[in-house]
């Protein structure tokens, strides 16, 4: 949520824009680091004077100039980053490994901006291929976004709004679309890297995840819960037709009926639910 203070020095547009970005960059580190910060934002605010801020160019399909920068200060993308990788199952976590995990996360929260300005502008928009790069010249419109974790207040990421993509959500029948690719031709495929792929995401494929099989749930009174007995009946919330949902890290991921393979209990999936339903589930 943004500071209700300072929430007017940005466009009512920007600021709409923010409180989307603090709330994916939430639910994206609660599914890969097993724990949810608080993400809080106000306006203004300058980049951190330090040697190993890590610089984020983020440009946008939709026209040339619109882009927005993150600048991400050692302590914030080191701590989450290695809290993603401890979670992942790693006793030990190489600095380097931990920069590119906070990019990862980094890149999923920005593609939640990216839908949002899609909303303002009436059609899909997508993050273009961006660089570690800073501005040449530090924009006015600007926040300072903060993770914290439990009592652990990480030091204050800055996202900077070019001039031309705040002007454009403001005026968008003013924007000159200019495609990043010719329509004919299909987008280019980024060449392979010639060094080693961090191994972030075959890690996080290695990892073993709890899956549980909800029939339903229910409230009851502490007054009911001390006189619940061997044979005693707690009516669920669920119908006997109804699906059951299949939980995997307590995210709900699908909703099935019940089977029985070789004599244990199995479940047939039926549906795989939709991404604002796993993000719901995980709140």
């Amino acid at each position: 949520m943004s500071d209700p203070v300072n929430s007017n020095e940005v466009p009512e547009l920007i600021g709409g824009l923010l409180d989307q970005f603090v709330s994916g960059l939430a639910q994206v580190v609660a599914s890969m680091a097993d724990q949810k910060p608080e993400v809080t934002w106000q306006s203004g605010g300058e980049p951190a004077a330090e040697p190993e801020l890590l610089w984020w160019e983020q440009p946008f399909q939709i026209a040339p100039g619109m882009a927005l920068w993150v600048a991400t200060p050692q302590q914030s993308w080191e701590y989450t980053g290695t809290l993603t990788l401890k979670a992942a199952g790693l006793e030990t976590v190489e600095t380097a490994e931990a920069r590119n995990t906070w990019l990862e996360i980094l890149g999923q929260s920005l593609s939640v901006l990216a839908r949002g300005i899609g909303g303002i502008l009436g059609r899909e928009v997508a993050c273009e291929a961006g660089a570690e790069r800073a501005p040449e010249k530090v924009p006015e419109i600007s926040a300072s976004v903060t993770l914290t974790f439990g009592e652990t207040a990480l030091p204050p990421i800055w996202i900077g709004f070019a001039p031309k993509l705040v002007s454009g959500l403001a005026n968008p029948v003013g924007i000159d679309v200019q495609p990043s690719h010719p329509v004919d031709e299909p987008p280019a495929r980024p060449p392979a890297p010639q060094s080693e792929v961090p191994p972030t995401m075959e890690l996080l494929l290695d990892v073993e995840l709890p899956v549980s099989i909800s029939f339903g749930k229910t409230e009851i009174l502490m007054k009911d819960v001390l006189k619940l007995t061997t044979g005693s009946i707690v009516e669920l919330n669920r119908g006997v037709n109804e699906p059951v949902e299949v939980l995997v890290n307590h995210c709900l991921i699908a909703r099935g009926e019940v089977v029985v393979v070789d004599g244990n209990y199995g479940v047939r999936i039926q549906q795989i639910v939709n991404r604002q339903d796993r993000l719901r589930s995980i709140r």
